[in-house]
């Protein structure tokens, strides 16, 4: 791999730093970053990449790079579509009081200066079920409607209000116990101990389907402190999810290598978010989505192809 630059013109970011990250973006697929790693196997690869572009990512962040901001209340991206404004603000789907109370007021703040509303499905009922204007996608609806096409078992059902993204059973609640018991340590021992241990965890309960799904212990950790104080650490949340994950084209095809169904209802939804947003705004200067905090890097992304004509909405139907 070529030595890099000492140009820091793009900020805490080298030339060559800032060319590796466009590589990346660029990469149609896995087998593209062995030898942006300097890796034989894909999947050492793809761990080696994931480092990596965490850490650059954080500097892109602080460099104002495709950044998280706060236009009104709620934090969030925006891609400008053809002259109209996107922002994408990812949630934490734990229902807290405190979160509900911080979105409405953002949200009736958007709808009374004539703003649009979507909401992943589910959402709309969790938070916005008795406000007038928001709308729910048929992301839910798409993705089974997916998983029966290409004939790959399904284990959610078709009652959107009832489905649980998670599709790791035992193992998983397993895992969110032992994260729960960590968090916990923190009033004893303090979290520089509860860090640790968790990244300990992590190591040692995550799957290959968790690391393109952002579920370690720092984000059960972020998840829980933005449920309960989202004025102040959503905006945390989601930052940690701009960091987690590689570009969709790469997330995706690993994912797709080891759980196609996990793929369909994750990040393949962010691809049918950005489209359903798209294909339906055609007079609101400004829209609004509201979605799970782990789609909002890929919704963003997809939205950032309508921006540059890499995507359309030609062939866009309803599921």
């Amino acid at each position: 791999m070529a030595s890099e630059g000492d140009d820091r013109a793009g900020g805490s970011r080298t030339a060559g730093e800032r060319r590796w990250l466009a590589d990346v973006r660029a990469a149609p697929g896995l087998n593209a970053l062995r030898s942006l790693t300097d890796r034989d196997d894909i999947h050492d690869a793809y761990f080696a990449a994931k480092r990596r572009w965490r850490r650059l990512r954080e500097a892109e962040l602080d460099d104002g790079v495709r950044p998280i901001r706060v236009d009104g209340a709620v934090p969030g991206r925006r891609v400008d579509v053809d002259g109209h404004a996107f922002h994408v603000h990812g949630v934490t789907h734990a229902d807290t009081a405190a979160e509900r109370a911080f979105l409405r007021a953002g949200v009736e703040e958007y709808l009374d200066r004539g703003a649009t509303v979507y909401c992943e499905q589910g959402i709309r009922e969790m938070y916005f079920g008795d406000v007038d204007g928001v709308c729910a996608m048929d992301d839910y609806r798409w993705a089974m409607a997916r998983c029966r096409e290409l004939g790959v078992e399904a284990h959610v059902g078709d009652e959107f209000d009832d489905i649980v993204e998670d599709l790791a059973g035992g193992a998983s609640q397993f895992r969110e116990a032992a994260f729960e018991l960590v968090d916990r340590g923190a009033e004893v021992y303090g979290d520089r101990f509860r860090d640790a241990l968790g990244t300990v965890a992590s190591q040692f309960l995550r799957s290959h389907e968790d690391l393109a799904t952002g579920r370690d212990f720092e984000s059960f950790r972020l998840r829980g402190e933005a449920a309960d104080h989202p004025e102040t650490d959503l905006e945390r949340l989601q930052r940690y999810y701009e960091r987690a994950f590689l570009p969709q084209a790469l997330e995706r095809e690993w994912l797709c290598r080891h759980d196609r169904e996990l793929e369909l209802v994750t990040h393949a939804r962010n691809e049918r978010m950005a489209d359903y947003a798209v294909f339906h705004n055609d007079t609101a200067p400004e829209v609004h989505l509201v979605v799970g905090a782990a789609h909002g890097p890929g919704v963003a992304e997809y939205l950032e192809a309508h921006a540059d004509g890499r995507r359309s909405v030609d062939e866009f139907e309803l599921a």
